[in-house]
């Protein structure tokens, strides 16, 4: 089954500029996802209508926002964000962080099927992962608080690049409980089209002084 038709129509709702390659991508993923969640249990949302709202407009949202060339998306479950933005972002590249083997499985196969160059799924625990260089970005869209993502990422990121925390509401409790080392520099609400209930972009950088 094709969600080609729906994805195009949400896209139009929104500053996007996507190519018809890339939307048969992005219908791909749903595609897999919907399959795949049937025996892995990858995300609560069941409807392939409503991943296309919650997940694949809920993540190219974001793009517009991102700043560099290196990202790393942890906690990435099922691909999100990171999946939908590669395939928006063609010359950038993603790690996709997970510790769970059978969403790590499950993203092989995406990057195989979709033929994703520039996505690395790594299975591991975010703290033991290894930086040789750092990234640009690093993406979260699942993880528990603000706190513990600058605590458990913060060997990510140098102070040149970015946490960027995908949320619903704004956190301001969140924001009042971080380290005085690290600062909110954007918070940008999101449009994403037919979801209800707020959307924002968390953008926070080390503080070098």
């Amino acid at each position: 089954m094709t969600y080609e038709v729906e994805l195009r129509s949400l896209i139009s709702k929104t500053q996007l500029t996507i190519s018809d390659e890339q939307v048969a991508q992005l219908n791909q993923y749903v595609e897999l996802l919907h399959k795949w969640n049937k025996a892995y249990n990858l995300t609560s949302v069941r409807d392939p209508y409503e991943m296309l709202v919650k997940h694949i407009l809920d993540s190219l949202v974001v793009g517009e926002h991102l700043q560099g060339q290196r990202f790393i998306d942890v906690g990435t479950g099922p691909g999100l964000p990171g999946i939908p933005l590669a395939i928006l972002f063609p010359e950038r590249e993603f790690v996709l962080l997970d510790s769970l083997g059978k969403r790590i499985t499950f993203l092989r196969q995406v990057v195989f099927q979709l033929k994703l160059k520039n996505v690395t799924p790594v299975q591991m625990r975010v703290e033991n992962y290894p930086v040789e260089q750092p990234f640009d970005g690093v993406l979260s869209r699942a993880f528990a608080s603000l706190q513990d993502m600058v605590n458990w990422c913060s060997h990510l990121i140098d102070d040149k690049g970015c946490f960027y925390a995908l949320k619903g509401q704004y956190p301001a409790e969140e924001i009042e409980l971080l380290p005085e080392k690290i600062k909110v520099t954007n918070s940008y609400p999101l449009n994403v089209p037919n979801l209800d209930g707020e959307r924002h972009l968390i953008e926070l950088k080390k503080q070098t002084s």
